[in-house]
């Protein structure tokens, strides 16, 4: 090692130096460390001691130092980038706007229209000879009125006009969202760390500052940046599935397999590898090109060492513009999960059916139903009018069908057809995807803000519908700031911590080794940033706890640590969630062996026979000394909420050398040294954050590999149990032998008896986790399904994180596996950015029924007086041109408005919807309706009236080319204003009186309102001919406005008018329902089935089925609940004593399990139990904080609608 550094020394200087030639300045080429990479285990060994001698002789052909790393000067790395390439993968090249443009275009509406304009405006350049024009019937006298005829051509230009408008519009609105996705990407990539060493500290650097030569820190749970050959390693596993598609994890060691590979995940472990392959040269890299996602930066490639240079420097600032600063650094399955900007066209084009989400599913269905009725409204529009022309001209005129007259009797049909167009323009709702679209990515951006970075933008709306969320407790709910508080040595217990002098140096001395020596040597305490912070813990919280007990014991550890430095550690068993403890073993200066352990202190005192007593000596360990240390000790450190590890040690002899691998043998017989007791306090503002979801119906759940007191202690002071509740908190073991039957398989109907009560699961491996969350997801007790939120951080919570409905990663203490496994990363690892998820998923999902009020309203009404109107006045008072304006406003301008209302903590009020909650709920078709009703009253008025009222000119039955007439101007007018003022009637959706309510917080709302109605004056003012308007005097102005306004009143009226009393009303826009699902189906795994694919195959034949049993339900259901909310502050305390008294089953006796121990690991446990004096009642005092008379339970889980089997509200339902 000495002479290495020295060597570094003398390279740095030389290396600065011969700056000018390339390739030659490293001892090896770029290909030759390809083809190193591409070896496996022994061939890799072998070909380097072939070529390089060793390891050492590597790293001096790479120019780097095992111990010290590069030197770090900028001139060096940007030359190691050039030679080797960067860490980062090129992001396929994003659409250009012309390319969305195009696809814009696509949509069929569009298409029709624009050829029906393009025939309408080549049929207004054909001029019939005019003598003739009387012969061709009365309908098309008055063409050549004041030569109008010259500006037939306006309706098809303006129609030509109006098409682009929408088409630049949905353009601009795709090319933004992209934008955003690519800036999300970017951001998901700026959050990735790494450690490297780099003049011999180390660093913690982005993924894409990684060069070629640099020594990279590896530990549990990382994804590797890049390929590189491993120096040292401790006990390493790696996941490679993700590229061999192995699922064994793979044992890794300098000596025998040394080959790392990029995107692999490291399971357990430690260690350094010298990079040796980045970017499109590593092994992913090389995998991505294939997939042609670099297919530029190879061509890069080609071009001269010159060109290179500038080159370089053009693909980075590219990709800087493309906000993807880091676009795609070695994230290696991302492409699997779509990078988003694809993943976003796909859902565009409806390819990509996975991606979706439960409320994209309704919306299709939704809008197929409305698509299909405008269908058939428009079409019968146009039958109408083409059978009343032919039979009023050929008929009643008895005249006969001229060649001459053709072009005349054609435009009148073009005319119709554009008409019939207009009535399917308005009546599809092509501003729905993008009122969802505009919801999420408003949504996505402002919970940037909230520290959710989230990567699925489905998840973002399904957190809104969360009915659970199981939290880990660490770093989560708690502060994740250890600090020992409480101490047992030497047959001592202290409640805080000892001076130094009070315990027997000798004991001291082994204690600080233990502790220096057997944690990982990235954990550190360091001097606090600020003069007055606490000092910064780096590394693993409960080792820096520790190691700052060390500090406090007025020694060290950095010095112990200096004297055996990483690479001296003979052995090192990692911490793993299996071993739940971390052993270390030196060598000592006679040649023995010392292994150090720590870990929970159940386990490791399993494993003790020997304990330092008062003067520093081991003495005898018994079973019996064991109970009473775990009474008298760990228990009460526990019921305080402390965190109890123990720490022991062992020596060996020198020769024979023990197995090593012999595990079961190695960790025996230790040497308690002492029991410590960690705290981590709750942060503060958790607890107010868990009352926040108990109120918005949310069960919390905590799961914690804890003591099962200490996690009791932290749950109560959390609020997740409050005393006198009857809720049950098991451990892992507990929990698996009552989930299990005799064969050792998982049974649901037994998970249904224990997860509505369970509130923390404590000492659980990850696998329980899966199995509690797959377990409430499958389960079908409650009257719907339960959507499940988990946070998660370590590597083995990957699973759970991806069968959960929404994966919480943690943004700082998460592992890079859990990171890919997680839909949201929470940036801040704290509860209360969960609370602020739910928010705005509520946000979104209430957004887009806020518009789907709106413009359902509209649509409603512009069809219905566009087909009376053509069918008694043979023309539709809205003409097509205006008619594209109100679906401009409707559609593009509403979803902005409406889509991008932020969240208000009264959203957290209400109880989770349902997967099938209907989309539209009846409030909102009351809305619907009486604005309906309103408005066409209002319109057919004026229609039929209008003129009187004014004193104007009829506009009904005007020519075909005539001037456009007041009377219809007032009338497109008055029914822009309507919908402006609708508008904000449509902020409401459960029925609230005020709407105005927290209206300037949405500035964009405003901005929207007030610019439509500028532009309508606009329009009114000076459309002239292409909008069919003429200008209107001020008092006809005031009338529109007064009886716009009108709208708001009368949403006054709508809104006292109790929802329950009119039992007509229908919902409309349901998921899917349970027992709609066939049986096969439901057995799947449930990630192959996707919700919206199989609405849209099968929704339609189950619709009236499943809405005519959810309209009796929901019926009972709501008239149980308005009943109960007057009756109640709180409707859980009522619907919890049916429960309490519906479900005896959970009142079995808890104290005796009836059911064979399946893991029979522990017979001496067992055997110590019987010892034990206490009677085996025990579970049952711990889990009911107090056995109270009544359980009065906020078993939110089944929230006041539950109607379990047995209830009274049940059987009325059944009844019904």
């Amino acid at each position: 090692m000495g002479d290495m550094t020295n060597s570094a020394v003398d390279f740095y200087p030389k290396n600065q130096r011969s700056d000018s030639n390339h390739a030659g300045e490293f001892g090896c080429s770029l290909n030759e460390l390809r083809s190193l990479m591409e070896l496996r285990g022994p061939e890799g060994v072998q070909k380097i001691q072939d070529t390089y001698g060793d390891m050492n002789g590597f790293c001096r052909r790479l120019k780097t130092s095992p111990t010290e790393g590069l030197a770090g000067n900028p001139v060096d790395l940007e030359n190691r980038k050039q030679t080797f390439g960067q860490n980062f993968i090129p992001p396929k090249k994003p659409k250009t706007f012309l390319q969305l443009i195009w696809e814009a275009l696509q949509d069929v509406t569009l298409i029709i229209l624009e050829l029906a304009a393009i025939i309408s405006l080549g049929l207004s350049f054909y001029q019939p000879p005019g003598e003739r024009s009387e012969m061709c019937g009365s309908a098309a006298g008055g063409v050549e009125d004041e030569g109008e005829s010259d500006a037939g051509w306006i309706e098809g230009a303006a129609i030509l006009l109006s098409v682009i408008c929408v088409v630049f519009v949905t353009a601009f609105n795709d090319w933004s969202k992209e934008k955003q996705f690519r800036g999300l990407q970017s951001r998901i990539e700026q959050e990735q760390k790494f450690s490297v060493v780099r003049g011999g500290q180390v660093n913690q650097i982005s993924v894409s500052e990684i060069v070629t030569g640099d020594i990279a820190q590896i530990k549990y749970g990382d994804l590797l940046p890049a390929d590189g050959v491993l120096i040292q390693g401790n006990d390493l596993k790696i996941d490679e599935s993700s590229l061999t598609g192995e699922s064994d994890h793979v044992r890794k060691s300098a000596d025998k397999d040394p080959m790392l590979l990029s995107g692999t995940h490291v399971m357990e472990g430690s260690g350094k590898m010298v990079v040796t392959a980045v970017g499109v040269n590593s092994q992913t890299g090389i995998i991505f090109t294939l997939l042609g996602a670099g297919t530029e930066e190879e061509e890069k490639k080609d071009k001269k060492g010159k060109l290179q240079d500038g080159n370089m420097e053009n693909s980075q600032n590219k990709a800087k513009k493309q906000d993807g600063a880091a676009a795609m650094e070695m994230q290696p399955l991302k492409s699997a999960e779509g990078g988003d900007g694809e993943e976003k066209e796909k859902r565009k084009g409806g390819s990509a059916k996975k991606e979706k989400s439960v409320l994209q599913g309704k919306l299709t269905k939704l809008a197929v139903q409305i698509g299909k009725a405008g269908l058939v409204m428009s079409a019968i529009t146009v039958i109408i009018l083409v059978l009343y022309f032919a039979i009023d001209t050929f008929v009643i005129q008895k005249l006969q069908w001229l060649p001459e007259c053709t072009p005349v009797y054609i435009q009148f049909f073009v005319k119709f057809f554009i008409i019939g167009v207009t009535v399917l323009v308005v009546a599809v709702p092509e501003g729905l995807p993008l009122a969802v679209t505009i919801s999420l990515a408003y949504s996505v951006k402002k919970m940037m803000k909230d520290n959710n970075l989230v990567r699925h933008l489905d998840a973002c709306e399904t957190m809104g519908n969360a009915t659970a969320i199981c939290s880990d407790k660490t770093g989560t709910l708690t502060t994740n700031r250890m600090t020992v508080v409480q101490a047992y040595i030497c047959d001592a217990h202290y409640k805080e911590v000892p001076e130094p002098d009070a315990l027997p140096a000798k004991s001291l001395d082994i204690l600080v080794n233990a502790i220096s020596l057997n944690s990982a040597y990235t954990s550190k305490i360091l001097p606090p940033e600020k003069d007055v912070g606490l000092p910064r813990q780096v590394g693993n919280k409960t080792e820096c706890g520790l190691l700052g007990f060390v500090l406090d014991l007025k020694r060290d550890y950095q010095a112990v640590r200096d004297l055996t430095p990483e690479e001296k550690l003979y052995k090192v068993y990692t911490f793993n969630s299996e071993r739940k403890s971390m052993s270390t073993v030196i060598r000592m200066q006679d040649g023995s062996f010392r292994m150090y352990s720590k870990g929970a202190s159940e386990i490791v005192l399993k494993k003790c026979s020997n304990v330092l007593n008062s003067a520093g000596e081991p003495r005898m360990f018994r079973p019996r000394d064991r109970d009473e240390m775990v009474k008298k000790v760990i228990e009460p450190m526990a019921c305080d909420g402390l965190r109890t590890i123990c720490i022991a040690y062992r020596d060996f002899p020198g020769s024979p050398e023990p197995d090593w691998d012999n595990e079961n043998n190695i960790l025996l017989d230790l040497t308690c040294i002492g029991v410590v007791g960690i705290e981590d306090p709750v942060r503060p503002e958790v607890p107010d954050a868990i009352k926040k979801c108990q109120q918005a119906g949310i069960t919390v759940r905590m799961v914690t590999g804890d003591n099962i007191n200490t996690a009791r202690a932290i749950a109560i002071k959390c609020g997740i149990i409050n005393p006198g509740e009857d809720f049950i908190c098991l451990e892992g073991k507990d929990f698996n032998r009552r989930i299990r039957n005799e064969k050792g398989e998982v049974e649901q109907e037994r998970i249904d008896k224990i997860w509505p009560k369970l509130r923390v699961l404590a000492r659980s491996s990850p696998t329980d986790k899966h199995t509690l969350v797959k377990g409430i997801i499958d389960s079908l007790c409650g009257e719907r399904r339960q959507v499940v939120a988990v946070t998660g951080d370590g590597t083995n919570d990957g699973p759970a994180l991806k069968k959960a409905d929404v994966g919480f990663a943690m943004g700082i203490a998460g592992t890079d596996v859990a990171k890919e496994a997680s839909d949201i990363i929470l940036t801040d690892d704290n509860f209360s950015s969960i609370v602020k998820a739910v928010m705005w998923g509520r946000n979104v999902y209430d957004s887009i029924s806020k518009f789907l009020q709106f413009q359902l309203t509209v649509n409603i009404v512009a069809v219905i007086v566009a087909f009376t109107g053509a069918c008694i006045t043979q023309d539709s008072p809205l003409k097509a041109v205006q008619m594209l304006w109100v679906n401009l406003i409707m559609d593009t301008f509403a979803s902005l408005a409406l889509a991008t209302e932020p969240p208000t903590e009264a959203l957290l009020l209400r109880k989770p919807y349902g997967r099938n909650k209907p989309l539209i709920s009846r409030t909102m078709m009351k809305n619907i309706l009486g604005h309906g009703i309103y408005q066409l009253t209002i319109i057919f008025t004026l229609l039929f009236a209008g003129e009187t009222i004014f004193n104007i000119d009829s506009g009904r039955n005007a020519p075909l080319h005539a001037p456009p007439s007041e009377h219809y101007t007032i009338i497109f007018n008055t029914f822009v204003l309507m919908q402006l003022f609708n508008e904000i009637n449509a902020r409401k959706i459960h029925g609230e009186k005020n709407v105005f309510d927290g209206i300037f917080r949405n500035p964009i709302f405003c901005t929207i309102v007030f610019g439509t109605f500028a532009v309508q004056i606009v329009i009114i003012q000076l459309g002239g001919k292409p909008f069919s308007c003429v200008p209107l005097k001020v008092d006809q102005w005031l009338w529109c406005v007064v009886l716009g306004v009108g709208e708001l009143l009368w949403g006054q009226v709508i809104s006292s008018v109790p929802t329950n009393r009119l039992k007509f009303l229908k919902e409309a826009g349901h998921g899917t329902q349970k027992d709609d699902i066939p049986e096969e189906e439901l057995n799947e795994d449930a990630e192959e089935i996707d919700h919206a694919e199989r609405e849209l195959r099968r929704g339609q034949i189950l619709w009236f089925r499943g809405l005519n049993r959810i309209q009796t339900q929901i019926r009972v259901v709501k008239a149980f609940r308005s009943s109960l909310y007057e009756g109640l502050e709180k409707p859980e305390s009522k619907s919890s004593i049916h429960n309490f008294m519906t479900h005896p089953e959970f009142r079995i006796d808890d104290s005796q399990p009836h059911i064979p121990l399946i893991d029979d690991t522990d017979i001496e446990e067992d055997a110590a139990l019987k010892l034990n004096s206490s009677p085996p009642s025990s579970p049952n005092k711990n889990n009911n904080a107090i056995d109270s008379g009544i359980n009065l339970t906020t078993d939110t889980s089944k929230s006041a609608t539950s109607s379990s089997p047995g209830s009274p509200l049940h059987s009325l339902e059944t009844s019904l």
